[in-house]
């Protein structure tokens, strides 16, 4: 099964890839919020992050279990792009909505001991929280601040779980002045990204119609071309983890733009040649 979010439209979806049936779980009240993220736990269900906090699911569609409610204000703030790290704790970042009060932030939340979650702040001072990813020997992170086109990377502790040594990664032209879509001039934002068993990061790029990938030093290594002109998530999946899934946004499209992009909104998927890495369960 393939899983992913519609955040606008409060829903969270799953495809069988192999039969090509869609369901679809729409955020019903108590919880009628927006699902930044998601991640598969490894006792069954899901872990979610919506707009007030954190929350399990034992089961698809099941009864949502609250494990940590956010200090941000609501009526501004939520959470974005998410996943689990190798060990098992999962990771949120969050997005300000007014882009005016830096108060994005990266925090992770630790089921794995009996007793409350131990939520560690890890990064702030951000706009939209995104591409969040990993090196496949555990000792870098990626983050990214997709309103200041800038991706960063620090050094990463695994079993401390502590970050240092912040630098920026890549760092992209900002929107010119007028633009819009289908003028030239603008390659994009680094909205959603997945590292390879190589260790390459994978990013795309939103309103850049392409998706971007990058060799650990940060070399380009690819520039591939999307049908659609707001990619926002790579992920590798299938039995050889050489599948790229990739969603994208049709919410801010025009009819014109629309019309000429009428992929915008949907989930592709290319094969590619190296493996990507495992999706991360949550554990608890």
């Amino acid at each position: 099964m393939l899983y992913w979010v519609d955040i606008a439209a409060k829903t969270i979806l799953r495809c069988n890839v192999f039969m090509g049936t869609v369901e679809t779980w729409p955020m019903a009240p108590p919880h009628e919020l927006e699902p930044g993220c998601i991640a598969p736990a490894l006792g069954g269900g899901l872990v979610m992050a919506l707009r007030d906090g954190v929350y399990r699911a034992r089961h698809w569609g099941g009864a949502l279990e609250c494990l940590h409610r956010f200090a941000h204000d609501n009526a501004s703030t939520r959470a974005n792009d998410g996943k689990c790290d190798a060990l098992g704790r999962f990771w949120v970042g969050s997005v300000d909505e007014a882009k005016v009060n830096s108060c994005a932030e990266l925090i992770s939340l630790d089921c794995r001991a009996n007793g409350p979650a131990l939520v560690r702040h890890h990064a702030g001072g951000a706009l939209t929280g995104n591409g969040l990813a990993w090196s496949p020997d555990k000792r870098t992170l990626y983050w990214s601040d997709t309103s200041r086109h800038v991706i960063y990377a620090w050094d990463w502790n695994a079993e401390g779980n502590v970050l240092h040594r912040q630098r920026e990664f890549q760092r992209f032209e900002p929107k010119p002045e007028g633009w819009h879509s289908g003028m030239p001039g603008y390659r994009g934002r680094p909205d959603g990204a997945a590292v390879d068993a190589l260790g390459n990061y994978w990013v795309a790029m939103y309103e850049g119609a392409r998706v971007l990938q990058f060799a650990p030093s940060g070399e380009l290594l690819a520039d591939i071309a999307t049908p659609m002109a707001c990619p926002t998530m790579p992920c590798f999946g299938g039995d050889d983890l050489r599948t790229l899934y990739l969603t994208s946004a049709s919410k801010q499209c025009s009819a014109q733009e629309l019309a000429q992009r009428p992929l915008s909104g949907c989930v592709l998927a290319m094969r590619v040649a190296v493996p990507g890495l495992p999706v991360n369960f949550f554990r608890d």
